[in-house]
């Protein structure tokens, strides 16, 4: 394992705070009331938001919101560029860094509990990618769309419960790191399991009913395209294009094939967004559940409460 990024930001710090949970469950609207009673800073964890233009679909904080309280991991690429994890981590350990330089403490917020680990926790070097294999492997998926994943999910289902059936980029790693080591990709994040953090934090995660859930991203699904989903996608589309990480976001990849013709109305784009939005949400829900330092919250958490789960008081 390579030492993460983050000890570096870390030192004798007192914990970060991290507020997580599924999408569409409230985590933003606390965590602001939160930064602005503590004159907290948000760090983003969500691997959408990295995107610049890429706004509507990731429900990105408005201007009011970034004028409020200052926000970091936004906007650092162009949506034509990949981006994974290893720099998601270089650039979250600069921003808590630099944070902390003024005097301030950081607090993450986001729906991403790969970031969340593999910051805190720290990262696997796995091999260095071979060219050949994953030209051969996308070649398969460009003539027969959907047998990654199905070969995935025969082949190491813990991965491919964990990743989207549009995210090539890790369906890809996933089935070449099975081809170069004749190990499962999934076998090698046991230490995402181990007790204890390599970077202390304290975690709190926003929990709401399933079917509150499902109303809250049927509602926010039509939100999304009323306020011009389509035609911010088409807009990327037609200029700078998508990378391949960033063409698998859900509501881009639906909205990408709307606009290509593989669905036959809008109702039906609505549909298959919210469809691919309840498994990211079981694929969160599951991801956190697993983590027995996260302390579950209801949204109407007021900031005494919010307070009590970061920093309990010592006995």
């Amino acid at each position: 394992m390579t030492e993460s990024p983050a000890q570096s930001a870390n030192s004798d710090e007192d914990p970060i705070w991290v507020l997580s949970g599924p999408t569409a469950a409230g985590k933003s609207s606390l965590a602001l009331k939160l930064a602005e009673a503590d004159g907290l800073e948000i760090l983003s964890m969500d691997s959408m938001a990295v995107y610049r233009r890429m706004d509507i679909g990731t429900a990105k904080p408005t201007a009011e919101e970034r004028a409020q309280v200052p926000h970091h991991l936004i906007d650092l690429v162009g949506p034509d560029r990949d981006f994974d994890t290893k720099q998601w981590c270089e650039a979250a350990a600069e921003a808590v860094a630099e944070v902390r330089s003024r005097g301030r403490q950081p607090l993450f917020v986001g729906g991403t509990p790969l970031y969340l680990m593999a910051f805190f926790k720290g990262m696997l070097e796995g091999p260095a990618a071979v060219p050949e294999i994953r030209e051969r492997l996308l070649n398969r998926e460009r003539e027969n769309p959907g047998c990654l994943h199905r070969e995935l999910t025969d082949r190491d289902p813990a991965a491919a419960a964990r990743i989207h059936h549009h995210d090539q980029k890790r369906l890809v790693r996933a089935l070449e790191y099975l081809e170069i080591t004749g190990e499962t990709i999934s076998s090698q994040r046991q230490h995402f399991d181990a007790a204890g953090w390599r970077v202390p934090c304290r975690i709190a995660a926003v929990q709401r009913e399933r079917e509150e859930l499902h109303d809250r991203v049927k509602a926010r699904t039509i939100a999304m395209l009323q306020a011009g989903l389509l035609g911010e996608v088409e807009a990327i589309r037609d200029s700078c294009g998508f990378s391949k990480t960033a063409a698998a976001a859900i509501g881009y990849a639906e909205c990408l094939r709307f606009l290509s013709g593989g669905y036959k109305d809008t109702e039906e784009l609505r549909n298959k967004i919210r469809r691919h939005t309840h498994g990211l949400i079981r694929r969160q829900t599951t991801w956190l559940r697993r983590i027995p330092e996260v302390e579950w919250i209801p949204p109407d958490t007021d900031i005494s409460g919010l307070r009590t789960r970061f920093a309990p008081a010592r006995g």
